[in-house]
Order: C-alpha cells, then structure tokens, then sequence
C-alpha cells in the first residue's frame, strides 16, 4: 500500500489544479492562487513521502509531472486569461496559453537532465504559478496597472523566457540547518517572511522575483570567491 501513497499526493496536486480551473471559469470569489498554494502543498508532500517509505517509482515522476502541467502551467494560464484585457483581437486571448506550454516544456526538460539537483536552470514551475496567480491579489490600483495590455504581454513573455531561461537558481533544500552553508537559503526566507509580513498577499510576486535576484547574487558572489 504504501508505494501508492506518494501517487495518491501528486493526484491531490492534480486535482486542485482542476478544481482551480473551474473556480476561474465560472468567476467564484475563491482566488485561483489558493489553490496554486493548496497544489504546492500536494506537491512537496508527495516528494516528501516518497523520499521518506523509500518508494520511488518511474511512474510517480511522470505523474508529478502531469499533474504539475495542470497545476503550475494551465491553472496560471487561465488567470492571465480571465485579466486579458476585452477590447484586444479576439485571438490574442490565447496568447497567455504560452505559459501553459512553455510550462510543460520546463518540466520536460527537467525530467532529462539529470544536472539538476542541488540547484534548477530556469523558474520552477510551481514558482511561476505563484507569481502568476498572486497578480489578482494585487491592490486594485496596482492591478489596474499591471493590467494594461503591454504590461500583460510582458508579463507572458518574461514567464515564458524565466520558465525555460540558462539562469541557476538555488533549490531551498537543506542538508542540514546550520547557517554555514545556508547563508542565501536562510537570507531569502527571512527576507520573504518580513515582505509578507509586511505587503500580506501582495508580496507574493515580490518574493519570487526576490527568489531570481538572490540566486544571481549568490553566483556573482561564488565567482568572486
């Protein structure tokens, strides 16, 4: 029984995904970033669990990975949708889609390379799908803003570029919790909680956006060293 407990986590992952998709669609109060975090939930915990009964499987990784094109790439996709603005061509409203399969193309990607492991090459999906889906959360001033049609391209295609970019980032995986070794690790997450602490839901963006600026900092400072 225990090998399907990880699998049964990552179907979690899928299905919030889903339900995601649906709350978008029909204009329920309840964000799609909601779900995005419940999704992140599912998909540590299935990873976790995996590592923890010793039951990895060719089958769950490719699961994850279904389930994380859903999740972190279509959900996202249809948020952006929901905010394209209406007085554009019609056929523009699917440019947002890109996201949804530059995301699975992240996630290809990641499944062959087997470089990496202590660190990634380009934005996580989940990370994206953060970003993305906090954009709604924003304050109406800023959000009126943000949706303007040049900085919603922009927004499509900077996602797109980060998703499947040659930048390294730092994994927050920790070999042990000593500061010696952890120092960005520990850095970035102090500074995430004050932004949070401090801007509530609207410094989600923020803080992945500050995830990017740290990890090219900590290799400017590996080079210089």
């Amino acid at each position: 029984m225990k090998r399907h407990i990880p699998n049964s986590l990552t179907i979690g992952n899928l299905l919030c995904g889903c339900a995601g998709i649906v709350f978008v669609l029909e204009d329920r109060d309840l964000p799609a970033a909601y779900f995005v975090w419940a999704a992140c939930v599912f998909d540590f915990l299935d990873g976790f669990t995996a590592r923890l009964l010793n039951t990895h499987s060719a089958i769950g990784r490719e699961l994850d990975s279904l389930a994380d094109v859903v999740s972190f790439g279509v959900l996202p996709s249809m948020v952006i949708y929901k905010l394209w603005p209406p007085h554009l061509p019609e056929w523009s409203a699917f440019f947002p889609f890109s996201i949804a399969a530059f995301s699975a193309l992240r996630l290809a990607i990641f499944n062959v390379d087997e470089t990496q492991k202590e660190s990634f090459r380009g934005l996580p999906t989940p990370a994206n799908a953060l970003m993305l889906t906090a954009i709604p959360l924003l304050p109406p001033a800023v959000l009126a803003f943000m949706q303007q049609p040049v900085q919603l391209t922009t927004i499509v295609i900077a996602s797109c570029w980060l998703l499947v970019s040659p930048l390294e980032l730092f994994a927050l995986k920790f070999k042990s919790f000593s500061w010696k070794g952890n120092e960005v690790r520990f850095t970035y997450l102090l500074s995430a909680v004050f932004l949070i602490t401090w801007l509530k839901l609207a410094a989600i963006p923020l803080v992945i956006l500050l995830y990017i600026v740290f990890s090219l900092l900590s290799k400017l400072v590996v080079k210089q060293n």
